[in-house]
């Protein structure tokens, strides 16, 4: 898609997670045109069910989320492309992507790349079981209450897997803390794991097994500890390859920086979900994404010639 003004879309949204889908939603309903480029990673996909998603009594799972997301993007116009973007140049009116068979043109962009959890060792197939199973866990803030009154073990022997055994506190009396090697926690935070009745495991976790009747970690000298759910606390990587290609600004090292408007560094790009700096949960990612989009809008409204006082 290239050359004329006819081919030149309005957006180009890189990611279709919530935050990327909400951004097309919006901007396809302010008639701009816009098309969606996702290579299906989203790590949405691996919610079973969100019990916190507002709207969704009984919950929803993160493949049906988005592909209603998805749909109703579509009904209003937004295009989708699969694949991922490899280069972009330009500015603000006319930038130029490139990737794996993709040539497009957009007047702005929206970065909604995402990030991804850091997974313990363990096969896809396996992993996906333990998701579906709820006995393999990523997000306390989404799905502690689930866990509530069950034995829970959290992986991560640092600060990390110590601020997560804390928050999980809320749920229940029977946590311990796991590493895949030496624990390095501080006097004061074994203290806090102390008086809050958080186990400490100092033997390495060596595997998990999850069966039908929970999961059986398994630790060097041959001991094992049993749980109904496990929490790996092991942190993510941001998909930010883009921004830094972009020199964007980024902020905690590796989110990219935005104004309370969701613009970027750069003119005409913006970001929105956890690629930005804020509490990974679809319904701020959805935030970021509208207040993107409109900001967006209102921005090419002004370049258009058009007037206006700004809604947000």
């Amino acid at each position: 898609m290239s050359g004329s003004e006819e081919r030149l879309v309005d957006t180009l949204v890189i990611g279709g997670g919530p935050a990327g889908l909400t951004a097309a939603i919006y901007l396809a309903r302010y008639h701009r045109t816009v098309v969606v480029v996702d290579d299906g990673n989203s790590r949405a996909k691996w919610i079973p069910r969100s019990h916190n998603h507002a709207g969704f009594p009984d919950g929803i799972g993160g493949e049906e989320l988005l592909a209603r997301m998805s749909a109703q993007a579509g009904r209003y116009g937004s295009r989708f492309v699969k694949g991922r973007i490899d280069a972009i140049e330009g500015e603000f009116g006319r930038f130029r992507v490139w990737g794996d068979g993709l040539a497009l043109e957009a007047r702005t962009l929206i970065l909604a790349t995402g990030t991804l959890n850091r997974r313990p060792d363990v096969d896809p197939d396996t992993h996906r079981r333990a998701l579906d199973r709820g006995q393999l866990r990523y997000c306390p803030v989404c799905d502690g209450f689930e866990a509530t009154n069950q034995a829970i073990g959290v992986i991560g022997g640092d600060a990390r897997g110590v601020a997560e055994a804390l928050f999980l506190c809320t749920y229940s009396k029977d946590i311990t803390l796991l590493a895949t090697g030496a624990m390095e926690i501080a006097a004061g935070d074994r203290q806090l794991l102390k008086c809050a009745g958080i186990a400490i495991e100092e033997r390495p976790l060596i595997r998990l097994v999850f069966g039908e009747d929970g999961v059986a970690a398994l630790l060097e000298c041959g001991g094992e500890r049993r749980f109904d759910t496990v929490y790996p606390a092991l942190g993510s990587d941001s998909n930010d390859e883009l921004a830094h290609a972009l020199g964007l600004e980024m902020g905690d090292g590796c989110c990219i920086a935005v104004d309370q408007k969701q613009r970027t560094s750069r003119k005409g790009i913006y970001a929105a979900g956890d690629i930005v700096y804020a509490l990974d949960q679809i319904s701020v990612a959805m935030g970021h994404a509208a207040i993107a989009a409109t900001t967006l809008h209102n921005d090419l409204r002004t370049r258009e010639g058009r007037g206006h006082r700004s809604l947000a």
